[in-house]
């Protein structure tokens, strides 16, 4: 009875302490949200000012908030009267462990921080990149995700993307159109040439600088091949494509110049009527 007494009388006190304690703890904790949240969100601003990449930009901005707020649980642990020099060490420990565990996860993290920091590739780009093919949607933290022309959504690890070949197709402003026309033997080269090079060179699309190569390249065993190579911006490359392709064949027709195509000789030999 007498600990249950004493036990009584001190209450106001023991709630006084720990009340003021965990009352403080989650002022700590709201003030610490809402520091997370305004730090992360000027730095969106500041980045965005500065014309930086809106990957880059969310992700620095991630980053940021995320250590305020692991600082914030520890001062609200330390609040609550938990030993955070222990708590550290343990988490250190813990941390080590769990590093061990996810290798992987930890070189997609690594991997994506490069990624933002050496910038190969950026969202809104034309990538091929492990082993698919796709406009960059999003660099997040762990992993790149790609969407495809005819779009579908695909999500590659950040270290699949680093640690292989990165083909940028955005990464400059104009592009070479390659294409091979081939033409008859019988064709007049040099007519066939300014055909050609008349058609190109009138696309309104076509860039005038560098000009557009219209040159013989292979004397094949069925054709002579051009090899037709306009230079288009980027957005355009397509678009000029298709149309070339299709206005070459449509313009070749009109001008009388044959374009081979396989063909078979069949020759049926006639046999000897059977003997009665």
């Amino acid at each position: 009875m007498g600990s249950l007494e004493s036990l009584m009388d001190q209450a106001p006190d023991l709630i006084m302490v720990y009340g003021t304690r965990v009352v403080l703890a989650i002022v700590i904790f709201i003030i610490g949200r809402w520091l997370a949240k305004t730090v992360a969100k000027a730095v969106t601003g500041i980045l965005t000012k500065r014309e930086m990449d809106k990957t880059v930009v969310g992700f620095m901005a991630n980053m940021v908030s995320a250590v305020i707020t692991a600082f914030t649980l520890i001062a609200v642990l330390g609040q609550l009267g938990v030993q955070t020099a222990s708590l550290v060490a343990v988490l250190g420990a813990a941390g080590l462990a769990v590093g061990l565990a996810l290798q992987g996860s930890l070189s997609n993290f690594a991997s994506g921080v490069l990624l933002v920091m050496f910038r190969p590739c950026k969202a809104g780009d034309y990538v091929e990149a492990a082993g698919v093919a796709g406009t960059v949607e999003e660099i997040s933290i762990f992993s790149t995700t790609l969407v495809t022309p005819d779009n579908k959504r695909i999500v590659a690890p950040n270290s699949a993307v680093m640690n292989g070949v990165i083909i940028n197709y955005s990464a400059k402003g104009q592009r070479r159109v390659d294409m091979v026309i081939g033409v008859s033997y019988d064709a007049d080269l040099r007519h066939t040439r300014e055909v050609i090079m008349n058609l190109v060179a009138g696309h309104e699309k076509v860039l005038k600088d560098p000009a557009p190569v219209v040159e013989v390249s292979e004397l094949a065993n069925s054709s002579v091949n051009f090899v037709v190579r306009p230079w288009v911006k980027t957005e355009d490359f397509w678009a000029v494509r298709f149309d070339l392709m299709r206005d070459i064949k449509l313009t070749l027709d009109q001008e009388g110049i044959g374009i081979p195509y396989p063909q078979m000789d069949l020759h049926v030999k006639a046999l000897p009527e059977q003997q009665g």
